[in-house]
C-alpha cells in the first residue's frame, strides 16, 4: 500500500495532466482541484514516514529507486499544498481564456514531475522527472500573450544550459562514487574532480531556484505567462526543488565544510544575487516584474545560509526557503487579484484600490512584511537565521544580506504606495474596483494565515520540519527558536527598515508620488548609467550569449563564403585562364612547336646539370 502510494503521487498528477487536455472544457477545473486535492492528501498521508523502493529500469544496472524520509515527504507536503492553492485560485483565472485546458495540463504534470524529483533516489531517475519541468514551464509560458514564445525560448535555453551542466556533473558524481543511488553517495568536494562535480551539481539546483546568472527568464515571463504561474514555478515549486536538491548535495552527497573553498564561494553567488536582483526590483513599474526579480533576489538569502556550512544558516536557509515559497506565492497571487480587477499591472496607471479591495490589500501587507522581514512575521526568523550563520563567517556577507534588506523593505514600500494607496495618476481614484472573487481570496488568505502562523509559532516549524533536516548531530548544542541570542541583529534589522520607511518617504516627497519613491536611487549620478544599461539588456547572460552566437554564426557565414568563393570562383576562374592560355600557345605553328621542345630541352638541361 505504502509503495503504491508513493508512485501514485507523481502518476497520479501527470495522469491527470494529460486526461485535462482531451476533457471538456467546463470539467478541466473541476478535474484539476479533484487531482490536486488528491494529491494533497496523499502527500499528508505519507508525511513523516519512511521507506525505500528499488526495481529494475531501464538496463544498464540503472534502477528506478524512490526513498520517502522526512526531508523528501516535508517539501511533498509543502508543494502539494502550493499546488492545491493554485489551482483553486485559477478557477477563475483562467475563467474565459484561451488554452485553460493546456494551462491545467502544465499544472497537473508540473506538480507530478516535481514529486518524482524530490522522491527519486537514483540520480538518472532524478534527472528524468528534473527535465520534465522543463518541458512543462517552456509550454506554462508559450501558451500566455503575443510575446509570449521568445520568453518561453529563452528560458528553454537558460534552464537547458544549466541542465546541461548539472548532466555532467551527474556522470562525474556517479564515477566518482561507483553509483547513483543517492543515500550511498557520500564525497568530499576537495579534490579537483569531486570540487568540479560539485560545482556543476550546484550550477543546476541554483539555476532550478532561480539564482544568477541563470535567472533572466524570469522577469520576461513575468509579464508573458499566466500570473497563476508565476506563483506556482518560480515562486514555489522551483525553489522547493532547486533548493532541496541544493540541501541534499551539501548534506549527503558532499561534506561542505566552513574551511572549503566552496562554502565562501557559495556565499558570495548568494549576496550577488540578492543585490543585484533586489537593485534591477526597486525600479521597477510593474507590479509583476518588480515581484518577478524579488523572486529571485530571495534566493540568494537560501544559497548564502546553506554555503554558511554551519547550523543556524543552514537552519535559516532551509527555513526561509519554505517561506518564501508561502509570502511569494500570496504576492503573485494578489499581483493576480489586482490584474483580473483592474486589467492592468502598470504602476503608473494603478493608485488607490486599497479601499475597493481591502482583503487582498491585507494580504499584499501580511506577504510584503514577511519578505521584508518585518517582525513578527515569518521571514524575520529565517532572514534572522541567516543573517547570524552569515555574522559568523565574515561581516561582509552579513553587511551584503542586510543591504539587501533595506532595499527589499524600500521597493514594497513603493509598490504598496503606488498600487493600493494614494490616488491614479490623473488624481483619481479607481473607485468602481471591486475586490476579486471568493476562490482567489482563500489561497491568498490561507498563504497569508501561514506567514503570521510561521512567524509568531516560529519553533512549530523550526523544531519539528527544518530541524530534523539537519539531523541531530549538526542540531545538539543549537538554539533556533525565538529571537536569536545576538540582539544585535535584531536592533539592526529595526535600523535597515526604519532607514527603508525614512528613504521611502524622501522619495516620494522628492517625486510626488508613490510609484517615484525610488527615482532618486534611480537617477542619481553614479547608478544612473548602470541602470540605463541594465534595462537595456547588456547585462543579460541570454543577451550576451545571443550576441556570441550571432557573432560566431556571422563569422562561420562569412568562412563559409570564402570558401564558397576560393573553390568554386577563383579555382574555376584560374583553371580557365590556364586552359585558354594553353589552347591559345596549341596553334598548329610547326615552328612555335619547335621552339617549345628547344626551350624544354634546354631546361631539362639546366635541370640536370645542377
Amino acid at each position: 500500500m505504502m509503495e503504491t502510494m508513493m508512485i501514485s503521487v507523481f502518476a497520479l498528477p501527470i495522469i491527470c495532466g494529460v486526461a485535462v487536455l482531451v476533457l471538456p472544457k467546463k470539467t478541466q477545473g473541476a478535474l484539476s482541484i479533484l487531482a490536486t486535492t488528491a494529491n494533497l492528501a496523499l502527500c499528508l498521508e505519507l508525511y513523516g514516514r519512511e521507506l525505500l523502493i528499488s526495481r529494475p529500469w531501464a538496463g544498464f544496472g540503472m534502477l528506478f529507486e524512490l526513498r520517502l524520509y522526512h526531508f523528501s515527504s516535508f517539501i511533498l507536503a509543502a508543494a502539494a499544498g502550493f499546488g492545491f492553492l493554485v489551482s483553486l485560485y485559477s478557477l477563475y483565472f483562467m475563467r474565459n481564456r484561451s488554452h485553460a485546458n493546456q494551462y491545467y495540463s502544465y499544472l497537473l504534470i508540473s506538480l507530478g514531475m516535481v514529486n518524482g524529483a524530490v522522491l527519486a533516489d537514483n540520480l538518472v531517475l532524478m534527472l528524468f522527472f528534473w527535465e520534465g519541468l522543463l518541458c512543462t514551464i517552456f509550454g506554462f509560458i508559450a501558451i500566455g500573450n503575443k510575446e509570449a514564445f521568445r520568453s518561453a525560448i529563452k528560458a528553454f535555453v537558460l534552464i537547458g544550459v544549466s541542465d546541461i551542466l548539472m548532466m555532467v556533473g551527474i556522470g562525474m558524481t556517479g564515477f566518482l562514487s561507483g553509483t547513483m543511488t543517492m543515500s550511498r553517495i557520500h564525497l568530499t568536494p576537495d579534490s579537483v574532480l569531486g570540487g568540479a562535480a560539485f560545482l556543476l551539481l550546484v550550477i543546476g539546483a541554483t539555476s532550478k531556484a532561480g539564482s544568477m546568472p541563470f535567472h533572466s527568464w524570469i522577469p520576461d515571463a513575468a509579464l508573458d505567462a499566466p500570473l497563476p504561474f508565476m506563483a506556482l514555478m518560480p515562486a514555489a515549486l522551483e525553489k522547493l526543488l532547486g533548493i532541496y536538491f541544493l540541501a541534499r548535495i551539501t548534506l549527503d552527497l558532499f561534506t561542505l565544510t566552513p574551511q572549503s573553498w566552496l562554502s565562501p564561494l557559495l556565499m558570495t553567488l548568494g549576496v550577488v544575487t540578492i543585490l543585484l536582483a533586489v537593485m534591477m526590483a526597486l525600479i521597477q513599474k510593474d507590479y509583476k516584474r518588480l515581484l518577478s526579480y524579488h523572486a529571485i533576489s530571495q534566493v540568494g538569502y537560501m544559497i548564502l545560509g546553506i554555503g554558511t556550512a554551519i547550523p543556524v544558516g543552514i537552519v535559516g536557509g532551509i527555513f526561509h526557503m519554505i517561506n518564501h515559497a508561502m509570502y511569494k506565492s500570496c504576492l503573485f497571487l494578489t499581483g493576480g487579484s489586482v490584474e483580473t480587477q483592474t486589467g492592468t499591472t502598470d504602476l503608473h496607471k494603478l493608485g488607490g484600490i486599497g479601499r475597493q479591495m481591502p482583503i487582498t490589500f491585507t494580504c499584499f501587507i501580511i506577504a510584503a512584511a514577511a519578505i521584508s522581514g518585518v517582525p513578527p512575521f515569518n521571514g524575520f526568523f529565517s532572514k534572522e537565521l541567516v543573517y547570524d550563520g552569515a555574522l559568523e563567517r565574515h561581516w561582509i556577507f552579513y553587511a551584503g544580506a542586510l543591504a539587501g534588506s533595506f532595499l527589499t523593505a524600500a521597493s514594497f514600500l513603493k509598490l504598496g504606495h503606488a498600487a493600493f494607496l494614494g490616488s491614479h495618476e490623473d488624481g483619481s481614484t479607481l473607485s468602481k474596483i471591486k475586490e476579486a472573487p471568493l476562490s482567489m481570496l482563500i489561497p491568498m488568505i490561507t498563504i497569508a494565515g501561514g506567514c503570521v502562523l510561521f512567524g509568531v509559532a516560529n519553533p512549530l516549524p523550526i523544531n519539528n520540519l527544518i530541524v530534523p533536516i539537519i539531523g541531530p548531530k549538526l542540531a545538539a548544542g543549537h538554539h533556533f527558536s525565538g529571537f536569536p541570542q545576538n540582539r544585535f541583529l535584531v536592533v539592526m534589522t529595526v535600523l535597515v527598515l526604519l532607514g527603508a520607511w525614512l528613504n521611502h518617504i524622501y522619495g516620494v516627497r522628492k517625486s510626488g508620488k508613490g510609484v517615484g519613491a525610488s527615482d532618486h536611487i534611480h537617477y542619481s549620478p553614479l547608478l544612473q548609467p548602470i541602470y540605463d544599461r541594465a534595462e537595456k539588456r547588456y547585462f543579460d547572460p541570454y543577451d550576451i550569449g545571443m550576441k556570441i552566437v550571432q557573432g560566431a554564426s556571422r563569422l562561420a557565414w562569412w568562412i563559409d563564403r570564402a570558401n564558397d568563393w576560393l573553390f568554386n570562383v577563383l579555382a574555376v576562374r584560374t583553371a580557365q585562364f590556364f586552359s585558354r592560355s594553353i589552347r591559345e600557345l596549341h596553334n598548329g605553328s610547326y615552328a612555335t612547336y619547335m621552339v617549345w621542345i628547344v626551350i624544354g630541352a634546354i631546361l631539362m638541361g639546366l635541370y640536370m646539370n645542377v
